[in-house]
């Protein structure tokens, strides 16, 4: 099932000279503009999920709202953190394969993972924690490329069947193994969110977690947001594409979120679990735009690894889904 050799990653030619670790980037970003209309609009911002995330209300100066939003992020974080000690994932991760109770809301989204991770035979893995703790790209560990045999003991633990779930007991039959939900994580709270707006009768608003853009409607005036889809490698905030929104979420994945450079090749966030290493597949970014954000999430990792031919064949095949696919030389497919 696992191969053992390097992809021929991506050479990178631009003028970065050693490394670069790209940060939080805003992969989607809302142009909020009225049109020349009045349109009154607050936005708060915090720094949540190991990202900045902002919420903007049209209409309501209810700051009770953005509190209860933010306190959503604060409390999701500290229950599907894989790094947060005493999360529900974290206390998953490190019970030596004993049964751990975990809140209704982590055993809703580990069944949505394993769904995905069903549906592309594993190229999707919430058990994929051993392989991505091991590259690390985070500030600890800039730069470094595991030793071959790490990274074949790392993929020797990812196995999504691994995941046993009774009730709300969860419970892994591989004991080394580490569950990582950060391909839908995201993506789940932004749907929280919304239900929680709209149960406040909020009629319009933008979610942004860190990229992870889901509209309440569209503007006041009733025309689209308009939402930019960032450029690879370009500067943050400069869009490849602009699209009309209404009620809908995007999600983007791609090679210039997260990387670093090691002798001129680019090593980034997204890793196969078929050999353990940076995905090659001829795309910079995937865009899914669909109803639950969560289904964008997990969509735009998996289209991102499956490449541009195999993803379009299975965005074709879904109800409600459309995508945009970006190769490395930077064409809009």
């Amino acid at each position: 099932m696992f191969s053992c050799f390097l992809p021929k990653l991506q050479k990178f030619t631009g003028s970065i000279l050693c490394f670069f670790l790209s940060i939080a980037v805003l992969l989607l970003f809302p142009n909020l503009t009225g049109c020349g209309q009045n349109m009154a609009k607050e936005t708060r911002t915090g720094f949540y999920l190991n990202t900045v995330i902002s919420i903007t209300l049209y209409g309501t100066g209810r700051e009770e709202l953005f509190e209860g939003c933010m306190e959503m992020a604060d409390s999701y974080e500290h229950m599907l953190s894989r790094t947060i000690e005493g999360s529900d994932v974290w206390n998953i991760n490190h019970s030596g394969g004993m049964p751990v109770t975990v809140h209704d809301e982590t055993r809703d989204l580990l069944n949505i993972a394993l769904s995905y991770a069903e549906m592309s035979e594993g190229l999707v893995d919430p058990t994929i924690g051993t392989l991505s703790s091991l590259w690390n790209f985070g500030e600890d560990d800039q730069g470094t490329v595991p030793s071959e045999d790490a990274i074949i003991e790392a993929l020797s633990h990812v196995n999504y069947r691994n995941i046993m779930i009774e009730g709300n007991q969860v419970t892994l039959k591989d004991p080394q193994a580490m569950i990582d939900l950060g391909f839908v994580a995201k993506g789940y709270i932004a749907d929280r969110m919304k239900e929680y707006l709209i149960a406040n009768n909020v009629k319009s608003a933008v979610i942004n977690l860190g990229g992870n853009v889901l509209t309440i409607g569209g503007r006041p005036d009733h025309t689209p947001f308009k939402v930019g889809i960032q450029k690879p490698f370009a500067d943050a905030g400069t869009s490849i594409l602009i699209l009309d929104v209404q009620d809908r979420s995007l999600v983007s994945s791609g090679n210039y979120e997260r990387f670093f450079l090691k002798e001129d090749v680019l090593y980034h966030h997204i890793l196969s679990t078929s050999d353990g290493y940076p995905a090659d597949s001829g795309l910079s970014g995937v865009t899914i735009i669909s109803e639950r954000s969560v289904d964008g999430d997990a969509l735009s990792t998996y289209c991102f690894i499956l490449g541009y031919e195999k993803g379009k064949k299975l965005i074709d095949s879904l109800q409600g889904v459309e995508a945009v696919f970006i190769s490395e030389d930077g064409t809009v497919l």
